[in-house]
């Protein structure tokens, strides 16, 4: 998951090319805001519990949250403080301590952590002399690697947004009284007359990105892919369609199942996505510390890479490549170019995507018509995760930038893609060409996904 894409200041070759047109001035405003957000959020997530539970283990899979929040300053400190600002290190004793390839996370209560009370100074400080350094920043495009449009800026707001959703996981996983809440989704208005499944027309478009000034470098750089007509479901699959699946004996037939997939659910005795379970003849869910009966329309959430292959081979149907799924979401027929996002060029407005930890659950499939694509897909940014058919590698011409351990280690078969972000995710961390890789094992993240079929 994202809190293991950390690494220590390392030196790089060259800096994403497509940053020029952006005036300095506006993307400072947009850095401090991503900072300013990023911080607030991180807030809630630690701020909504005691000191024993920033500092328990909820679950082997995740770190204490007190891990994350000093973290979180640590990494601003090596990047914006010492590599950007050229300051003298602030505490360079705990680099080790907060490296996550140096310490996995089931071994990281057991390290001697700063306190509740520590972390969260240490934190503080690093963020007032890292906005000191923001202000004084040149920022534009002939400026150093780092500094030039504000990258270093963008990847400290996303690597702490990815920490909050990494923080938000470790919420569910808590037991407990419940420590946060948040308003329901809106209701789609039109999901009983929406298709099952929209067509997307075979042919080229423009996969990735040179031009997004803050992309991360394995949504780099932008090429042509050549994609076969496909058909897609318009919404992701629901926890409804997902139970008859369940009921039809899917997790106990392996004719549906990759050989590991199998190994996986006779291994751990799986019977239905992780938090469901069965009781007087109803699913029930724990969502947050809150038990309620599994919401038929919404999308399934906590769901393997392997169980949503398994539930796609059931439907008679296939997870769509990486590359079929962000042309649906970005490639606009009338003009031949790929969006931003599937509804255009601006950045998402709460009226077209669910993002940022506003409502702590997905919405009803169907929801959000202002953020459909023009292939008449919904949904496809926000909500949750969806997992891909597509191993994670780099794209052609891939460089590493600014350090290896983002994504040059993770590459291979072992990771599957997920795309299109989860309403644990902030839009800053969250666009048309962003990646997410995950082991296919995984279930305690916001994933869920959708199907396809040849045309």
């Amino acid at each position: 998951m994202t809190d293991d894409r950390d690494s220590s200041v390392s030196t790089a070759d060259g800096f994403p090319t497509g940053s020029g047109g952006h005036d300095p001035e506006v993307l400072r405003q947009r850095a401090l805001d991503a900072l300013l957000t990023a911080r607030a959020r991180t807030a809630t997530l630690t701020d909504s519990v005691d000191d024993g539970e920033l500092t328990a283990q909820h679950s082997p899979l995740m770190s204490p949250l007190v891990w994350d929040l000093a973290h979180i300053g640590n990494q601003e400190e090596q990047w914006l403080l010492r590599a950007v600002g050229g300051r003298e290190a602030l505490r360079p004793e705990i680099d080790g301590l907060y490296d996550a390839f140096e310490h996995p996370r089931a071994a990281r209560p057991s390290l001697p952590l700063l306190a509740p009370a520590e972390a969260r100074t240490y934190a503080s400080d690093v963020r007032g002399r890292a906005l000191d350094i923001l202000e004084g920043a040149p920022l534009h495009e002939g400026g150093r690697p780092l500094e030039r449009a504000g990258f270093a800026f963008g990847m400290i707001a996303q690597h702490e947004q990815q920490h909050d959703e990494t923080m938000l996981i470790t919420h569910q996983l808590r037991t407990g009284p419940v420590a946060l809440t948040a308003p329901a989704p809106p209701a789609p208005t039109d999901a009983a007359t929406l298709p099952a499944e929209v067509l997307v027309p075979g042919g080229p478009f423009t996969m990735g990105t040179s031009a997004e000034p803050w992309a991360l470098d394995n949504e780099r750089p932008a090429h042509r892919r050549e994609v076969a007509a496909f058909h897609l479901d318009t919404a992701p699959v629901t926890c409804g369609a997902y139970r008859r699946f369940i009921e039809d004996g899917g997790y106990t037939d392996p004719r549906w199942w990759a050989p590991e997939g199998w190994d996986m659910v006779r291994e751990h005795d799986l019977a239905a996505p992780l938090f469901w379970y069965r009781d007087a003849g109803q699913w029930l869910r724990r969502r947050f510390g809150v038990t309620e009966p599994v919401p038929d329309d919404e999308p399934v959430l906590h769901v393997s890479w392997y169980e949503a292959d398994a539930y796609a081979r059931w439907a008679g149907r296939r997870l769509p490549t990486e590359a079929e799924w962000e042309k649906a979401a970005r490639h606009d027929p009338a003009t031949g170019r790929s969006l931003r996002y599937p509804w255009g060029d601006t950045d998402p407005t709460p009226e077209q995507a669910n993002l940022g930890q506003r409502h702590l659950r997905p919405a009803r499939a169907g929801a959000y018509p202002a953020g459909r694509a023009p292939s008449g897909a919904g949904q496809l940014i926000g909500d949750v995760w969806e997992w891909t058919s597509s191993d994670f590698l780099p794209y052609p011409g891939f460089v590493a930038f600014p350090y290896r351990e983002y994504s040059d280690v993770f590459f291979g078969p072992g990771h599957k893609v997920l795309r299109g972000g989860s309403f644990a995710v902030d839009q800053v961390a969250c666009r048309g060409t962003f990646r997410n890789w995950d082991l296919p094992v995984r279930r305690q993240i916001f994933s869920g996904f959708r199907t396809a079929r040849d045309a």
